[in-house]
C-alpha cells in the first residue's frame, strides 16, 4: 500500500502519451478513447493524494512528482485543446495563458516559500482544489466534444473552462496576499 500512491502519480505521466495520441487520431478514439484516458487520469489524481494521506504514506517523492504530474497532464491537454480549434482561437488563447501562467507563478512561489522556511503559508487550499475540479471537467468536455442528447457538450467545457480561469485568478491572488509579507521582507526581518 505504501507505493501505491507513487505508482498512481507514474501511472499519470506515463497516460500523457497515450491521451495525445488518442486526441490525434480523432473520431471514436479521441471522443471516447482520449476522454476515457484524461478521465482516467484525473481519477488517480484525487485516489493518490487520498490514498496517502489515509494510510499515511505521504512521501518526498510523491509531494514532489504529484503536482508535476498534474501541471504536466493539464497543460498538455489545454495546448491540444487550443491547437485543435476547439474554442475561438483568442479565447483559448486567454485562458490557457491564464491557467498555465498560475500554475508557473505558483509553483514558483511555493518554491521560494519553501526556501525561506514557510511554505506552510502557501499550501494547497480548498480554492485550489475547487479550481482544480472545473479545470477537470471542463477539459473532459472540451476533449470529448460532441453532442449528448442536443446539449453542447463543447459550449458547457467552454464555460466551464472560463469559471476554472476566474478560480485561477482568484487563487493566484489568494495565494500571492498569503506570500506578501514574505516576498516584501517582511517575515524575514524578525
Amino acid at each position: 500500500m505504501a507505493r501505491l500512491p507513487n505508482l498512481l502519480t507514474i501511472l499519470r505521466i506515463l497516460l500523457i502519451p497515450v491521451f495525445v495520441l488518442l486526441f490525434y487520431w480523432g473520431g471514436w478514439e479521441r471522443s471516447y478513447g482520449a476522454t476515457a484516458v484524461f478521465g482516467l487520469a484525473a481519477l488517480t489524481d484525487w485516489a493518490d493524494g487520498f490514498l496517502a494521506r489515509r494510510y499515511q504514506v505521504v512521501s518526498p517523492f510523491g509531494t514532489f512528482l504529484d503536482p508535476v504530474a498534474d501541471k504536466l497532464m493539464v497543460a498538455t491537454a489545454l495546448i491540444l485543446i487550443c491547437a485543435a480549434g476547439e474554442m475561438p482561437a483568442i479565447l483559448a488563447g486567454i485562458l490557457v495563458s491564464i491557467i498555465v501562467g498560475r500554475e508557473i507563478t505558483v509553483s514558483a512561489l511555493r518554491e521560494w516559500m519553501a526556501e525561506i522556511g514557510e511554505r506552510k503559508k502557501v499550501s494547497v487550499s480548498w480554492l485550489g482544489k475547487f479550481k482544480a475540479t472545473f479545470q477537470m471537467l471542463a477539459i473532459l468536455f472540451l476533449v470529448y466534444g460532441q453532442p449528448i442528447t442536443g446539449l453542447a457538450i463543447r459550449n458547457i467545457g467552454i464555460a466551464l473552462l472560463l469559471l476554472a480561469a476566474i478560480l485561477t485568478l482568484w487563487s493566484m491572488v489568494d495565494y500571492l496576499r498569503a506570500a506578501w509579507p514574505s516576498l516584501m521582507g517582511r517575515s524575514l526581518e524578525h
